[in-house]
């Protein structure tokens, strides 16, 4: 089969070279079709029961999708003229920006007090450059005591406020997300620029949406580019051919076009994951080029002339090029039971680029390489110096090296059970980040973004004035305001208190819930009557007044340390307020959730792969025996590398969940050309074990060894990746696949010997 499609190939070598480039433009122009969506939810499927309970949760009470300004003066006081100031020129910004609906801010907190029978409800303050010493004295003093606003609009010891506008964003707000923050960015440069000294940080669920993005630009800017210049480079070093570099870099193009050119045409979107997408199939894409291109030089230096040197490298790899292309995809596709959609679309993406870069190998780089000019030094053909050398001291030592080889594996495994899964959402991105900068501070003063909201229904409509209910309300808040994790907790029933204390003559002994259904209902009315536009109670609770919503909010939680507290806040309402029908959502819980999630279902889909990996090997190999022996080395190096990561790092977050499906098809290539030239040797040329050992180092060592240096410099470019996530990832990949090599190398010929000496016993 090989022979004949090499010869075919040679013979329609020019319609091929015309044709294969305008069918990828072609295919590749989808790619302009790829919009990028910036929302965190596309991390979750439509049928996720954290999304679901927390679009029930927007759709009970009001959206809180926000951007907070966080403001630090120089001199560690906001409670003076120029940063009340600022804070009113943040309020009176926030206003006017696209979709807006709330401004929270000291400026704007609507403090109530009593003046004789009426109830005085109003802003705190008003016209900050008229405020005299004993005005700022008295914001201080209730400022600093009003639980509603202290370490959420104001930190417990004044040196940091906080302004926090809220937004009504559509299903899909792809074109809105940057409008904000360009508004927010240039909002805050005005006010800082007004106010010399003053800092302002910006962070909020809208600020992560737009980080997501511009970490995902920034690497398609930077770390593609940069992966082109190592593949080139490396290539060029170690092929030596400025022709079979060229038409490498070619195949690599058309693959990374075709991958992300079909991904628009069926109507996909990039996100944070999947824009690492060319940055891989770019890595990918060698491998294949790599083996033909050392095959083809190979014949060329045994005094082949090129067409007959092609189709030969044709014959001898087409078998192995497209086994390691299958069980590559197999791997990938693998992704697609993973439990966050953008993984589905990487691995989907990444497939396709892979299957491009298959054709492109068989068709279009044999009949360029065939008609452009290439020099080849004089060699012996079965001549690789270092490859002969190496073998025969692997097979002099090959009992040490069974048994070495083999505790050493075992001894890092050991690091395994370290590992602990952790997806802290704002540590996807690396400390550069200003999203990550500016979250890192709000969460070290104020109170930061890690929240569980909880919807606390009374089944009955205007229930919330009931006092009994007020009653468990207020002790579940005060529950979770005594817990070690807990920030800050936002609860009505601090309102109930203050307006039940306002309306007897603001005596501080009836800051209590009220004792009566109809005086608490009254109270709120009232309340609600005397608040602006825009700062009503219904981000608290719901239309029929039966329910209300808390907001619990943490310091940086593990994933696993959030669940556990999730548990025991569950916990709590069920045994104590059994009446109240309950449940919890937020972006924090969905992203605990869906990476304890990710990893059972990551599980199926690699054990899954494996079976169809190791079957495709019996079947192509035609050794059940082999196909068995495979395991060994396909599996080890990706145990390894995740020991190695738990003495190193020990988190483990979605990202690196999935790299075990990755490598498994990645790894298992350079198993299936080390065994195929074994085979090969032992079949076709009558070899004995040791002559087929040397055999197979001697024809295929240079190219496994080229292309995982390809592979772990492609993939440890990502380690730059300003994106946490994929950085991780880069650096765990290209680990496994350095491990794979020393594998394949030290202990797969010393395993295939020992078989074969048991076998022939």
């Amino acid at each position: 089969m090989g022979e004949r499609w090499g010869r075919w190939v040679i013979r329609w070598r020019w319609p091929i070279i015309v044709l294969v480039p305008l069918l990828m433009l072609a295919v590749g122009s989808g790619a302009r079709l790829l919009e990028f969506r910036t929302d965190y939810r596309s991390f979750f499927s439509e049928q996720n029961p954290e999304l679901k309970a927390f679009e029930q949760m927007q759709q009970t009470f009001n959206k809180s999708d926000s951007v907070l300004f966080v403001l630090a003066p120089a001199s560690g006081n906001v409670f003076e003229k120029d940063t009340l100031k600022a804070i009113e020129e943040l309020t009176d910004g926030g206003w006017q920006m696209h979709l807006s609906t709330r401004v929270d801010s000291l400026r704007n907190y609507q403090h109530t007090q009593a003046e004789g029978d009426d109830l005085m409800v109003g802003d705190l303050y008003e016209n900050p450059d008229n405020l005299t010493a004993d005005d700022i004295q008295r914001i201080r003093d209730i400022a600093l005591h009003e639980p509603l606003i202290l370490q959420r609009l104001v930190s417990p010891k004044g040196d940091v406020a906080a302004v926090n506008v809220t937004f009504e964003l559509p299903d899909n707000p792809v074109n809105d997300v940057p409008v904000i923050v360009k508004q927010a960015r240039e909002l805050a440069a005005k006010v800082k620029a007004a106010h010399p000294g003053l800092e302002i940080h910006l962070t909020g669920i809208i600020m992560m949406n737009a980080a997501f993005a511009e970490a995902s630009f920034h690497d398609m800017k930077t770390l593609v580019p940069l992966m082109f210049l190592v593949t080139i480079l490396t290539l060029g070093f170690l092929i030596r051919s400025t022709s079979g570099t060229f038409t490498t870099v070619l195949v690599i193009a058309f693959a990374i076009a075709g991958g992300m050119g079909l991904a628009g045409w069926l109507g996909w979107f990039l996100t944070g994951p999947s824009a690492s997408a060319p940055t891989i199939i770019l890595t990918m894409s060698v491998a294949d080029a790599v083996h033909l291109l050392i095959g083809y030089v190979h014949y060329l230096r045994g005094g082949m002339s090129r067409k007959d040197a092609m189709a030969e490298s044709v014959r001898v790899n087409f078998q192995p090029v497209f086994l390691t292309s299958v069980t590559t995809i197999v791997g990938f596709l693998s992704m697609n039971f993973s439990e966050v959609p953008p993984f589905h679309d990487l691995g989907n993406m990444v497939s396709f680029g892979v299957g491009f870069a298959w054709i492109l190998t068989m068709t279009f780089l044999p009949a360029l390489m065939v008609v452009l000019p290439i020099r080849v030094g004089k060699a012996h053909p079965d001549e690789s110096p270092a490859m002969e050398r190496l073998a025969n001291w692997v097979i002099r030592r090959r009992g040490t090296l069974l048994v070495s080889v083999s505790l050493v594996s075992l001894a890092l495994l050991t690091g395994i059970p370290k590992n602990e899964l952790d997806d802290q959402f704002v540590q996807y991105f690396d400390k550069s980040v200003p999203f990550r900068q500016a979250t890192d501070f709000a969460n070290e003063r104020l109170s930061g973004i890690y929240n569980i909201e909880y919807a606390l229904d009374s089944q009955t409509p205007g229930g919330i004035s009931n006092p009994g209910f007020l009653k468990k309300v207020e002790a579940f808040a005060n529950w979770a305001r005594s817990q070690p994790e807990v920030r800050h907790v936002n609860a009505i029933t601090d309102i109930f208190k203050r307006l039940n204390q306002n309306m007897h003559g603001d005596d501080p002994a009836y800051y209590r819930i009220p004792e009566e259904r109809n005086l608490a209902a009254q109270y709120l009315l009232l309340y609600e009557m005397s608040l602006p536009y825009g700062l009503d109670l219904n981000n608290q609770i719901n239309i029929d007044k039966s329910a209300t919503r808390v907001t619990v909010t943490f310091e940086n939680l593990s994933s696993t340390r959030m669940l556990e507290l999730e548990k025991r806040f569950s916990g709590w309402l069920h045994d104590h307020a059994p009446e109240i029908k309950a449940f919890a959502a937020s972006p924090t819980l969905m992203f605990a959730h869906i990476g304890q999630r990710n990893i059972r279902s990551m599980l199926t889909g690699t054990t899954i792969a494996l079976i169809a990996i190791s079957l495709i090997l019996v079947v192509s190999l035609r050794s059940l025996t082999m196909g068995i022996v495979s395991l060994i080395p396909n599996l080890i190096p990706v145990a390894i590398a995740f020991g190695l990561w738990g003495y190193w790092d020990g988190q483990v977050g979605m990202a690196l969940a999935m790299v075990a499906s990755m490598t498994l098809g990645i790894v298992v290539d350079d198993t299936i050309h080390f065994l195929s030239k074994y085979l090969r040797a032992r079949r076709e040329k009558g070899l004995d074990p040791l002559a087929a050992t040397r055999y197979a180092f001697s024809h295929v060592g240079l190219a496994l060894t080229v292309t995982t240096l390809v592979l772990v410099a492609g993939f440890g470019v990502l380690a730059f990746s300003t994106f946490s996530a994929n950085a991780d990832m880069g650096v765990l990949t290209a680990a496994t696949i350095a491990i794979a090599l020393a594998i394949d190398f030290f202990l797969l010929p010393p395993l295939l010997l020992k078989m074969e000496e048991k076998h022939h016993a």
